[in-house]
């Protein structure tokens, strides 16, 4: 009788776990045999170093690396989880950042050239993001969708339509 609860426990339960969001590293969004990009310059992970980028704002903004980068047609519709930085591209009279480029590392596309276009997802939200939290990381879940989007600041090669936005914390 217990090991027939059980099962049946387990097949109820199965529609839960095919609902939880597949954890992403931004790796995991350029195909395996997509050739390599060089860095046209690093990223900013020394918040120390915001100073000297902030200064070169002055200059044309730089190109992006690869704006149309081969994408993992794959993971189109799959519901996932990414961490990365936020870049706004909208904002409410709230003050609420409700789309922007999701970007693996702070200062991407604003003080340093866009990463290529498999590396940046564009992410739409309802309720959105303080403008004051932006300089730290976050997780966005959702359905990521492949296709890509054009924006004034890059090409991004994902979408999104966020469900959770969240602080990252390791």
């Amino acid at each position: 009788m217990r090991r027939c609860l059980f099962a049946l426990l387990l097949l109820c339960s199965q529609p839960l776990w095919a609902a939880e969001a597949r954890e992403l590293t931004w790796s995991a969004l350029i195909p395996p045999d997509a050739p390599p990009v060089v860095m046209q310059q690093a990223p900013i992970h020394d918040l120390s170093q915001l100073a000297d980028a902030l200064s070169a704002e002055n200059g044309p903004p730089a190109a992006q690396q690869s704006p149309a980068a081969p994408v993992v047609k794959t993971l189109d519709g799959q519901q996932v989880k990414l961490p990365g930085y936020i870049v706004p591209l909208d904002v409410t009279e709230e003050g609420r950042v409700v789309e922007f480029l999701l970007v693996p590392y702070f200062g991407a596309c604003i003080h340093v050239p866009p990463p290529p276009s498999n590396q940046i997802v564009h992410v739409t939200s309802e309720l959105g993001v303080q403008m004051d939290a932006l300089y730290q990381p976050f997780w966005i879940e959702g359905p990521l969708q492949v296709g890509q989007v054009s924006s004034e600041l890059a090409e991004a090669g994902y979408q999104m339509a966020a469900e959770k936005i969240y602080p990252y914390e390791m």
